[in-house]
């Protein structure tokens, strides 16, 4: 696993122009732009999609007469919700969610509550349609906003790159190809193979997440019957 300034470094040989010695110097405006592209780069790899590496489980306990959570003071990496993945712990009961404007206005005003729970994501908070009993326990899968471990901190992950020894959550060689063409680019330079090398690298790698089909452990001749499944992929 090589850190941000050993991949800088790599990605400078390549491109055949000095070194880096220190990312966070502020000394070298060469040194500058390959951190502002690393970071670039790190921030695009983070959008792109739901990356195995950046899924993880959140949990949410409910608190009597709380319809409000904000998603920071429990879930303090949150970067989106992955769809589908929403339950009551206790009972696994599917919480039906999240809901589009048009259904919570609806919902809301013209429709009589039910004991399903409803909610959407706003302004960085999970709000419940209708109040949700006491400790009720709901997990969910969402995306991680972190992009980096911190070597010098137990590996600790981080959503912010600040240290030279910080280690990037993602492919090493995808960080790479990406700040290499996005130098070339910095540097009004012809990137155009670059980055179509980069695009190929990065849909191979994010692919490979979705190449698995569920198999089912049930007999040929129980098709119709639920059995185990295992490797089941989702959809991103």
């Amino acid at each position: 696993m090589k850190n941000i300034l050993e991949i800088c470094q790599e990605s400078a040989d390549l491109l055949a122009v000095q070194r880096p010695e220190d990312l966070f110097s502020g000394i070298s405006q060469q040194e500058a732009v390959f951190l502002s592209i690393a970071k670039d780069t790190l921030d695009s790899l983070l959008r792109y999609g739901d990356w195995q590496e950046l899924t993880k489980e959140g949990c949410l306990i409910t608190t009597k007469g709380i319809c409000n959570y904000p998603i920071e003071n429990f879930c303090p990496d949150f970067y989106s919700l992955l769809n589908n993945t929403v339950y009551i712990k206790n009972s696994a009961e599917q919480v039906i969610g999240s809901i589009t404007p048009e259904e919570w206005m609806r919902e809301k005003y013209f429709n009589c509550s039910s004991l399903q729970l409803k909610f959407k994501i706003q302004n960085g908070m999970f709000k419940f349609l209708s109040q949700p009993p006491e400790n009720v326990k709901i997990i969910f899968q969402y995306r991680s906003a972190n992009i980096v471990y911190d070597a010098l901190c137990g590996f600790n992950e981080k959503t912010i790159l600040n240290k030279n020894t910080d280690i990037p959550i993602f492919d090493e060689f995808l960080v790479k190809k990406g700040i290499i063409w996005r130098w070339y680019r910095r540097n009004g330079m012809d990137y155009s193979e670059e980055y179509l090398e980069y695009i190929r690298e990065i849909k191979s790698k994010f692919g490979t997440a979705l190449a698995t089909r569920d198999i089912s452990l049930a007999s040929v001749k129980q098709k119709e019957e639920i059995g185990v499944i295992i490797n089941a992929t989702k959809n991103c």
